[in-house]
């Protein structure tokens, strides 16, 4: 178990990143008609806040000390 608990730059700016995919995405679909475009943004944009956790976190910015 990590003694962080996720309280790092990498975790925080994933969580930022994911959030606002979800929320363009949920934006998208609120649209009559549906904005697809809009949507498959927030997916990449979750997808993004994964591979820029991963890259942080390759990077040390995934431990205590920051």
């Amino acid at each position: 178990m990590s003694d962080n608990h996720g309280n790092t730059p990498a975790a925080w700016t994933a969580v930022a990143v994911g959030l606002i995919g979800f929320a363009v995405g949920g934006a998208g679909l609120m649209f009559s008609p549906i904005s697809y475009p809009g949507f498959w943004v927030g997916v990449a944009l979750v997808v993004v806040a994964g591979i820029l956790f991963v890259v942080m976190d390759k990077m040390g910015f995934h431990e205590s000390g920051h």
